[in-house]
């Protein structure tokens, strides 16, 4: 669907997060059109629930605390110790630092491990982006809601169990909350971090997770190009990466997926030579080893709408996961106990804002001191990245086609056998972007998807095939009025299998959709805005009428949660 734009007159763009901090002076005539706009959205945000609980007419000066509908992790109700690992008020661009040890009183191996997030935040203040690493890994990373002026506080959790043997003994902690606090910008962020070990018994048996989890040594550079070194133990046969990639920063990159192609013949703000294509490619030795589809966060200042996120956040801004990429076709190549040089880069990425750390998880061969093998086919098609510019009407429009594909293979010798594994993954981008002259109105749809599947053949007990589909949808529109009024109006979606030999598969469907308006002419103290959003979260695991299924729905309407729906 294309929008007519209201004016053609030049406007720097205001889908950058900090827009939302233009404070303008408003005649009164201005004033009284952008009330009477407000008045209009707040009928239409009422529209999207049924539920019987009142909403506020417009936003007031405070709103229900952020939540999601995520699918809480399911933990175990056996004995439990908790270890609190951050504890700071985060004012500057400082990395806190801490000791953890491991807790005393649940020795031995754990069912399950979790990460707890505690935040809270009152005043002004922008949303951050901030990591954790223990022993130098990163195993977490988020970005934070934007407060009221009383005060919010949020939560999240995640399973961080797979890192269990690097909890096993005392580590350094690290968190990075980089944050500005002055006259102004008036938030501290206040968060505590806390790991709780749960005890394995009859029912929840000790975890099965990875030997070895290590960070890229020796780690240089930036800006979607990470390079550094990884040795591997002597004895490894399963290698993993998972890449915690973002763009981010209120610049071009953190919005890479509405990049204009260079040869656009409009000023458009954000320009790259290949328009929005980015893919996440590691290389081993000066070799691709992996490719992998970023995930295209909105952060909760994003698309120049705060309003829009204040309670319901996009689809993982405040879990960001991680890219995990398949290595294990190159483990015979690795295991001469020498470092090997690895690098983490964004193809496509131009300029500042993308952070790519990233954790090695590896599997040994207790049977062997050493495993050897060969890497036996490493092929990329040739990327096939199309940008087509055009118009039409008054508007400028870009459409993007692309599509490259990595298959790589190899073998070890192990104590249980020669064991092969082949990986192949295509990854794939389409968009269509439309925006006016001065770009009053700035619109995209966008598809992103990653597919791929690891065949392994010989040893005993190792899963055969294991596959996977990832689709990532957005579907977004801000339009700006002389008067100053701005909506954003916003549909995302998050879908996926995954299957794995002997385990069942999970399928899940993570939708957000809203809208909301604000005036960025008005005083913040004066600006009626209103809007409502609603997360459906699906999932299934397993098949048929046995699956195991979760459904949760959060509606708002004005900050408020007028429908909370679990089934």
């Amino acid at each position: 669907m294309l929008h007519t734009p209201t004016r053609r007159v030049r406007r720097r763009s205001t889908i950058a997060g900090a827009a939302a901090t233009l404070l303008l002076a408003l005649s009164p005539a201005a004033a009284t059109a952008a009330t009477a706009t407000a008045a209009t959205a707040t009928e239409a945000a009422a529209a999207p629930t049924a539920d019987p609980t009142p909403a506020p007419p417009v936003f007031g000066q405070d709103w229900d605390d952020p939540r999601t509908a995520t699918q809480p992790v399911d933990r175990p109700d056996t004995e439990s110790c908790t270890v609190r690992i951050v504890d700071n008020e985060f004012v500057n661009f400082d990395v806190y630092t801490a000791q953890y040890a491991p807790p005393a009183d649940c020795a031995g191996d754990w069912s399950m491990v979790v990460l707890d997030l505690h935040g809270s935040v009152a005043g002004r203040q922008f949303d951050r982006l901030g990591w954790l690493r223990i022993g130098g890994v990163p195993v977490f990373k988020t970005s934070t809601p934007e407060p009221s002026a009383p005060g919010i506080a949020w939560s999240v959790e995640k399973d961080v169990t797979e890192y269990a043997e690097l909890l096993r003994d005392p580590r350094l902690v690290e968190m990075y909350l980089g944050n500005v606090v002055n006259e102004t910008y008036t938030g501290i962020l206040d968060v505590t971090v806390d790991l709780t070990f749960y005890a394995a018994d009859g029912e929840w048996p000790a975890a099965s997770t990875p030997e070895t989890v290590q960070p890229l040594a020796d780690a240089t550079g930036g800006d979607g190009a990470t390079h550094g070194t990884l040795t591997v133990p002597a004895n490894t046969e399963r290698l993993l990466a998972q890449v915690y990639a973002t763009g981010s920063g209120g610049g071009c990159e953190e919005f890479w997926y509405t990049a204009a192609p260079a040869t656009s013949p409009d000023d458009y703000w954000c320009k790259a030579a290949d328009g929005p294509w980015r893919e996440v490619q590691v290389f081993v030795d000066g070799t691709l080893a992996g490719i992998g589809t970023p995930y295209p966060h909105v952060y909760t200042g994003g698309w120049s709408n705060p309003f829009l996120w204040y309670v319901l956040p996009a689809p993982r801004a405040f879990d960001v996961r991680p890219i995990e990429i398949d290595l294990t076709p190159f483990v015979g190549t690795l295991t001469d106990g020498r470092p090997h040089e690895v690098s983490v880069v964004v193809d496509g990425a131009e300029g500042v804002g993308w952070d790519v750390p990233t954790a090695f998880v590896s599997w040994q061969d207790e049977g062997s001191e050493r495993v050897t093998g060969a890497l036996t086919r490493s092929a990329a098609s040739t990327p096939s990245v199309t940008n087509t510019i055009g118009t039409d009407g008054e508007l400028f429009t870009s459409d993007l086609a692309g599509t490259h594909s990595l298959t790589t293979a190899g073998y070890i010798d192990t104590s249980h056998g020669r064991v092969a594994t082949t990986v192949q993954r295509t990854v794939t981008q389409d968009a269509h972007h439309w925006w006016s002259d001065g770009e009053w109105d700035d619109g995209e749809r966008l598809t992103l998807t990653d597919k791929g599947t690891v065949r392994t053949t010989g040893g005993p007990g190792v899963p055969s095939v294991r596959r996977w589909s990832y689709a990532y949808d957005l579907d977004g529109l801000i339009t700006v009025t002389e008067a100053g009024d701005i909506t954003t109006t916003m549909s995302l979606a998050d879908t996926g299998t995954r299957d794995a030999a002997g385990a069942p598969r999970v399928a899940w469907d993570d939708r957000y959709e809203g809208e909301a308006t604000w005036n960025y002419l008005v005083p913040r103290d004066q600006r009626v805005s209103t809007g409502w959003s609603e997360h459906d979260y699906r999932t299934t695991v397993g098949t048929g009428a046995h699956a195991d299924r979760y459904h949760h729905v959060i509606r708002t309407v004005n900050g408020v949660v007028p429908g909370d729906r679990v089934s």
